[in-house]
């Protein structure tokens, strides 16, 4: 019996009812059913390549511009489920709805693994739930997060199919299934491999042996997510690039501790963490409150591989800032209330998380839908945009970055989308896109981060002033400058640009000037 109020034959309290966590995992998708476009900072950028991905074939304007090869690597899961899901919705469309789909599959996929390993939920549940909008989701890392949550959903099944005792048919399953959540992306595939380690590590333990037995009979376990690995050898084999870099980088990783809810009001952002923090730390020093103690095994392994993992991987920055977001996820998740509380104290318990997920999830609609209108607002200027237009777009930034990011760095690569026109903001990785640029004539000025541009030269940073972009950018090389949101400027650079449009400081001129530009380093 779970404390002294509970009665025998009761059914579950409010916040361990199926109803309630079906409405927490429901409210998750309000924040993304208003935005025509997801406003995440990468997403624009990658809805540009999967345009080229499926017109390509059939669009010269596309084949001025871009290559497309397809290769089978461990990032590719927005990029194949829009294949078929473009036939029947269109492009936008169809990267909302899955888009939209990823914050319900992680909270699903948190809430799951509560049940299965405790057996209810725990009245703090709802604390874990707003993660589903980390930082790494703002960032519009959406095959990483699409991944995530399929990891999270896969290792409920894992440690439910343990309890089952249904070893046999839990490899069947988790030989095919690791395959998938590698191309979806090689995190998700790797968490997944953490957190079934872990559980195999702590349930030989439970089940009588030494920790150095569970130690080494937990990888004879796991086995069935070994495939993976060679998918893995042949995707790096014969690559040049992808350099990985920037190790025990300790200042970026206490900040990526912080920013972990990061998106538009800074002081609420950083007090939502700091209280899931106390969450923590207060079930830990509280006598008649524990941890699962398989989830806080899982929970300390994500934390042992975020501060690991350098910084950049294969190429991909933000790879340790990440995990962040998940680990605390699981710690949070891994509280478990002891029989001695009441059921009135529980309840109040449970009230005061379910107000801090509503206030996130609001929070979270409000910035969503202002974002969504400055989208909006910018996107106008594309009507003005023939089809197969040479554009160059350069958007504003701050050397020192504000903690609201603007989210329009890659808003240029809505041209793609909707008019088949050059983008000079997609990206160039050896071995991680599919996408390559080819358009000599726009010189240096033809992928990310040539788009962003800021008043004054950064130091250490690869951005250039917008002075300098108008001096050097070759105007015979491009149909069309827009700028939007654009730093100080000097006015004089922009003779032989005539304006077609105009919201505010943002701006799209039409080229009409050929002037000869200094050339670009």
């Amino acid at each position: 019996m779970q404390g002294d109020a509970r009665m025998e034959g009761s059914g579950p309290r409010w916040w361990e009812s199926r109803r309630f966590a079906v409405a927490l995992v429901l409210l998750t998708a309000v924040p993304l059913l208003l935005p025509q476009i997801p406003p995440l900072v990468d997403l624009p950028g990658h809805m540009g390549r999967y345009r080229v991905q499926l017109d390509l074939a059939e669009s010269e304007a596309l084949q001025r511009f871009y290559r497309f090869e397809w290769r089978l690597i461990g990032n590719l899961g927005l990029d194949l489920l829009v294949i078929p899901l473009e036939k029947l919705l269109g492009l936008e469309l169809a990267v909302k709805l899955v888009v939209l789909s990823i914050p319900p599959l992680t909270a699903a996929g948190l809430l799951l693994i509560a049940r299965v390993v405790h057996g209810t939920l725990a009245p703090t549940a709802a604390l874990a739930v707003p993660f589903a909008y980390s930082f790494p989701f703002h960032f519009g890392f959406v095959n990483f997060c699409l991944a995530m949550a399929l990891a999270l959903l896969s290792f409920a099944l894992w440690r439910w199919l343990a309890l089952k005792r249904r070893f046999r048919l839990r490899a069947a399953i988790f030989l095919p299934l690791s395959i998938v959540l590698w191309v979806v992306h090689t995190f998700g595939w790797g968490v997944l491999g953490v957190l079934a380690y872990a559980a195999e590590m702590v349930r030989h333990r439970d089940e009588g042996n030494s920790w150095l037995k569970a130690w080494l009979r937990a990888p004879f376990d796991c086995l069935p997510l070994v495939p993976p690995m060679v998918l893995m050898i042949l995707w790096r084999s014969g690559q040049v690039g992808g350099q990985t870099t920037d190790w025990f980088n300790w200042h970026h990783k206490f900040r990526w501790f912080y920013m972990m809810l990061r998106d538009r009001w800074e002081v609420f952002d950083i007090a939502s963490v700091i209280l899931m923090a106390t969450a923590i730390l207060f079930a830990a020093c509280h006598r008649r409150i524990g941890f699962s103690r398989m989830l806080a095994v899982a929970a300390g392994f994500l934390i042992l591989v975020f501060l690991l993992l350098p910084r950049i991987v294969f190429g991909s920055a933000y790879a340790d800032m990440r995990l962040a977001p998940y680990a605390f996820a699981m710690a949070l998740i891994a509280i478990r209330w002891k029989p001695s509380f009441t059921t009135k104290t529980l309840h109040w318990v449970a009230i005061a998380s379910l107000a801090f997920f509503v206030a996130r999830i609001g929070a979270t609609t409000a910035s969503f839908w202002l974002y969504d209108r400055t989208y909006d607002r910018e996107l106008q200027a594309l009507e003005h945009v023939p089809h197969g237009a040479r554009l160059a777009t350069f958007t504003g930034i701050r050397c020192r970055q504000p903690w609201m990011m603007s989210r329009l760095e890659h808003i240029p690569a809505m041209a793609i989308v909707r008019r088949h026109a050059f983008s000079n903001d997609q990206w160039t990785m050896v071995g991680a896109q599919l996408l390559t640029v080819h358009y000599p004539e726009g010189g240096y000025f033809v992928r990310d981060p040539r788009q962003m541009v800021t008043e004054r030269q950064c130091g250490g940073e690869v951005w250039l002033p917008l002075n300098r972009t108008l001096q050097w950018l070759p105007r015979t090389g491009f149909d069309y400058v827009w700028l939007i949101q654009p730093p100080r400027h000097d006015p004089r650079l922009l003779q032989g640009l005539t304006p077609l449009w105009r919201n505010g400081s943002s701006v799209l001129y039409r080229v009409d000037g050929r002037s000869r530009p200094r050339p670009a380093p």
